[in-house]
């Protein structure tokens, strides 16, 4: 009796150590403690300092700060965030952030009597409570509540400062409002500007804040895009625009013009490097001969700025290759010349070791389903769709050196009881440029088990996913299987050769119940570290990703 009470806890003890700890190719995934509490979902982790780890969960329209243990993952504390009011109105949760070694949450509130639109930051202290004192960031001043903007938030490449934007459309005005701060860890003001950027109101505008971003070296930048086609002289006009806020120059504001014609620029992803050069890299579409622009995506333009004299060092259009555009859109359409539809939006920007670029740009669609029920009591089902990955390699002079596409397909789906889920990001003919981000309202739901890991270590690009069991050793498009139940996904990775050409990682021997990983929700400790959430129906842990030296 006793032996087989000890072969037991033995086995057990063995299936745990065995679902802790995961193995794909260079990638282990040690788990930590059990989280006890499940009914919270971690959806954001905020980083790691003093041996602690922060992280926010979620439950419901409930916020919440957990603390852990670095040693071991258990965890210290849960705390409610809890926001007082401002002017008797209740404070709403916006997001969370480490900057430097502290921890911060921030919260806004719209003032209807002043038209203001305000925005807080309170530290989180060791213990994961909030500290008394609320910091006041933006006081912006606004038309109405339906104009009232929305912010957004970047964490520089050091993760010693945080650059948070407030943009507003004002209809009648016909102006975009955008207001740039940059904070350090006491939250302080390093940098603060407010712009008002008048557009012309015509049929076919459009106009995007294509990116935001802050370098290593407290530099702030912003691209702004303007389309219209004029039916007069049946051209299409396109006004691509860096504003530049260098530290050396008292941020002061520069405006960088970037010149072309019969293009229509997509979306923007953009780096700035510590070698001093600012890159842009995206799609573009071709322009009819009537001026009209196709909307679909041609290929890659990739532009290189030098920061310290604003100069246009180049500007490359790249058209997809036909093997590309066969794995993407079927080779009868390709032979034909079709361009690729516009379902695609920037993942990653990765810069090489030998100054080249990365660019991932992934499949994403969500749509929304047909409401049932009445009034406020009416539900309306959404499904969230990541698919495959268009991988595109660019040498140092922006051309290509390779192009590839990663094969996946993933959907997932909830109920909601409200609409609206992306914000402010898009509103009429003016739009915030998101990429692949979900909003935290939405986080727990079960997009956070979709899309994927690029990581960069050594020269070599490695993308982690959760992928069907059906799917092993599967690269080509053509031949993947749907990811549908992500309960029952298992991690799998793919990485490139010198060429391009893609290698398949799998599990070798995947348990029936192990955890599951959660890909949008992760920290990056190193080149080389990650801490990731995963779990498994009532089970839940965080863990370190690591990456075989």
């Amino acid at each position: 009796m006793t032996k087989n009470y000890l072969a037991l806890v033995c086995g057990l003890l063995f299936t745990t150590l065995a679902f802790s700890q995961i193995q794909v190719g260079d990638f282990t995934i040690n788990h930590g403690a059990e989280i006890e509490d499940n009914s919270l979902k971690i959806v954001r982790i905020a980083g790691e300092t003093n041996g602690k780890i922060y992280a926010l969960a979620n439950k419901k329209k409930k916020y919440y700060i957990k603390v852990f243990k670095s040693s071991d993952m258990s965890i210290i504390s849960t705390n409610e965030i809890d926001l007082s009011s401002f002017k008797d109105r209740s404070i709403e949760f916006e997001d969370v952030s480490m900057i430097g070694n502290k921890v911060h949450v921030f919260g806004s509130v719209y003032d209807k009597k002043d038209k203001m639109s305000h925005l807080f930051g309170i530290e989180v202290l060791e213990d994961g409570k909030l500290a008394n004192e609320q910091v006041k960031l933006f006081s912006t001043k606004v038309t109405k509540k339906r104009e009232r903007g929305a912010f957004y938030f970047k964490d520089s490449p050091a993760g010693d400062r945080l650059l948070i934007m407030h943009a507003a459309l004002f209809d009648k005005q016909e102006v975009i409002q955008y207001e740039l701060k940059l904070l350090d860890e006491n939250l302080d003001t390093a940098m603060s500007y407010i712009e008002k950027v008048p557009f012309k109101d015509r049929r076919g505008l459009e106009f995007t804040i294509a990116d935001y971003d802050v370098s290593v070296n407290d530099d702030v930048f912003i691209v702004i895009n303007e389309s219209f086609r004029d039916k007069k002289t049946k051209t299409n006009n396109e006004k691509f625009q860096v504003h530049a806020f260098k530290s050396s120059n008292g941020y002061e504001k520069e405006v960088i013009d970037i010149k072309f014609k019969d293009k229509e620029i997509i979306n923007c992803e953009m780096l700035a490097n510590k070698d001093g050069l600012l890159h842009l890299v995206g799609f573009y579409s071709s322009v009819r001969k009537n001026g009209k622009a196709n909307k679909e995506l041609k290929g890659i333009y990739a532009a290189a700025i030098t920061v310290s004299n604003n100069e246009l060092q180049r500007l490359n259009f790249n058209e997809f290759d036909y093997e590309t555009k066969v794995k993407l859109i079927g080779e009868r359409r390709a032979k034909k010349g079709k361009d690729v539809k516009p379902l695609y939006v920037t993942h990653s920007l990765i810069e090489k070791n030998d100054g080249g670029l990365i660019l991932l740009s992934e499949y994403q669609l969500i749509i929304e389903g047909r409401s049932s029920g009445i009034g406020p009591l009416a539900f309306t089902p959404i499904t969230f769709i990541n698919n495959e990955i268009i991988v595109t390699s660019l040498n140092p002079d922006g051309s290509v050196a390779w192009s590839n596409v990663i094969a996946k397909k993933q959907k997932a789906s909830y109920t909601t009881m409200s609409l609206g889920i992306f914000g402010f990001s898009n509103q009429g003919n003016f739009s915030v440029a998101a990429g692949v981000m979900v909003p935290l309202t939405v986080m727990g739901k079960g997009p956070e088990y979709l899309s994927a890991m690029p990581i960069y270590h050594k020269e070599k690009l490695t993308v982690i996913f959760n992928d069907n069991t059906k799917n092993y050793g599967v690269t080509d498009i053509e031949d993947i299987k749907w990811l549908g139940n992500y309960n029952k996904a298992v991690p799998a990775a793919v990485t490139f050769d010198t060429s391009g050409s893609i290698i398949r990682m799998d599990q070798e021997t995947a348990e029936k119940y192990q955890l599951v990983l959660r890909p949008r929700v992760h920290y990056r400790v190193s080149p080389s570290e990650y801490i990731v959430y995963s779990s498994r129906k009532s089970e839940d842990k965080l863990g370190r990703l690591t990456v075989a030296q």
